[in-house]
């Protein structure tokens, strides 16, 4: 076991070194040799960021297949918070693959699926009497989210964002703004989807507009579009994942909620990307106390097993009709006693205290390093995120015009010097920062030092 110190991450035992060490060329041969059997195997369509791969990780390093050990800006895009063999969620694993893999909670239940959901109405905001149905991944949860909705409502229309991720089934690609690489060709898409303009504060073309007033925007259009009492739902991420990371204005999000709240809308927060500590609290919608009706969940909920989970109002999801909700390997016990760890890691280290803590070295850093580049001239045009779930975007210097390619290339550079970031954004000029919450802070300072002197060469 190595042990980090520091002031403001407290220190954490891990199980490999918390380095940086490069062994080989990257990719190094035994990747590139899996890359050829995978190019043989594998569709084309489902494609890597990294052509690395990965023989073991632990703690804010993943080992690759070659000896090389990286430095993990991503987790498994925000999924491994407590790392990516974090102790209590191995045994657990182990301990439950004992007794059984699978019985099918719609055949035979277990309990491990009622304590996630006990946990889940805990600490989900709000005070109300809560129901919690549990599937594999984030999409799922996404549209059986929708399906509530319009079952309890009785209305049809759903409300998505420009610049909205929220997955990839029919459905969801329909709520997904993005056509490329998520929705091009693989249309027709669900009905009775309606998108709305989002608050992006370095993007609007009033820089003045407030949140609240940014919000009536969208308010308005809803009106005279479909009209409140056609509405079923709206559907928001508060922090926007692959959209680019966007902190919508302050105001803006309770305010929808207000509206929604007086028109019988139901209100569903997408935290698939933001909840589980990830911004500095349980959950983003709590920075500026909205009590959504629905949340759906996934990525940080169950250490990286397959889980996912919507949870909200009882009169809501309690109006399904027997058998309208579930899959065969929805609630997997593998899968919920992966939960119950990862949340009972999560609680015992303060993530969301360490989110917070993360927040303040990485903002103190590349706000620097934007000034030294130029400031409000510079290659860097907006620094915006909460918590570990912060973000970059890149433009053209003197402009704001999107700077894709200098995005692109600054990943590569990181990675050839072993740090894995992610890019993200609707015009691919984002670099997103979502390091393992159980980063120690040496590691971390030293993936941004390899990150500023990327941005610092692509000049």
């Amino acid at each position: 076991m190595s042990l980090t110190v520091s002031p403001s991450l407290p220190a954490l035992e891990s199980r490999l070194p918390q380095r940086r060490e490069l062994a080989t060329e990257i990719p190094g041969p035994a990747s590139r040799e899996l890359q050829e059997r995978r190019a043989a195997v594998v569709a084309a369509g489902a494609v890597s960021s990294m052509p690395v791969y990965a023989a073991d990780a632990d703690g804010g390093v993943i080992r690759d297949v070659d000896g090389n050990s990286f430095i993990d800006l991503g987790s498994g895009i925000a999924v491994t918070s407590v790392g990516a063999s974090a102790p209590a969620v191995a045994a657990a694993v182990q301990d439950q693959v004992g007794h059984f893999t699978h019985t099918c909670f719609m055949v035979t239940p277990y309990e491990g699926y009622i304590q996630v959901a006990e946990e889940l109405a805990r600490l989900t905001p709000g005070d109300h009497a809560k129901r919690t149905v549990l599937f594999n991944s984030g999409a799922e949860a996404v549209e059986n989210a929708v399906k509530i909705a319009r079952l309890a409502t009785g209305r049809q229309a759903v409300v998505a964002f420009d610049h909205a991720y929220h997955g990839r089934t029919n459905l969801t690609m329909g709520l997904t703004a993005k056509t490329m690489p998520y929705k091009s060709n693989f249309g027709p898409f669900a009905p009775e989807v309606y998108r709305m303009p989002m608050s992006y504060p370095y993007r609007e073309e009033n820089p003045e507009l407030t949140g609240p007033e940014a919000a009536r925007r969208a308010i308005t259009q809803i009106e005279k579009q479909i009209g409140a009492d056609s509405t079923a739902a709206i559907l928001i991420e508060p922090i926007q994942g692959e959209g680019g990371f966007i902190v919508p204005a302050e105001g803006f999000l309770p305010t929808l909620a207000a509206w929604a709240r007086e028109n019988g809308v139901v209100f569903i927060a997408d935290e698939v990307q933001s909840g589980f500590c990830r911004t500095g609290a349980w959950f983003a919608s709590e920075h500026e106390g909205v009590v959504p009706d629905l949340i759906t969940m996934a990525k940080g909920l169950a250490g990286g097993m397959p889980l996912s989970a919507v949870t909200g109002r009882a009169e809501l999801l309690d109006a399904v009709h027997a058998g309208g909700l579930g899959g065969t390997y929805g609630g997997n016990p593998v899968a919920c006693a992966a939960a119950l760890a990862t949340l009972e890691t999560m609680r015992e280290l303060d993530l969301a205290g360490r989110a917070q803590a993360i927040e303040d070295i990485v903002l103190a850093r590349l706000r620097a390093l934007a000034e030294e580049l130029g400031g409000a001239q510079g290659p860097i045009g907006d620094i915006r995120g909460r918590g570990a779930m912060l973000a970059l975007e890149l433009v053209k210097p003197g402009t704001t015009e999107p700077d894709p390619e200098t995005t692109k290339a600054v990943a590569a550079a990181c990675l050839a010097q072993g740090v894995l970031i992610l890019t993200c954004g609707t015009y691919g000029n984002v670099i997103r920062l979502l390091p393992p919450l159980v980063i120690d802070e040496r590691l971390l300072n030293e993936g941004l030092e390899v990150l500023e002197d990327a941005l610092r060469a692509s000049r």
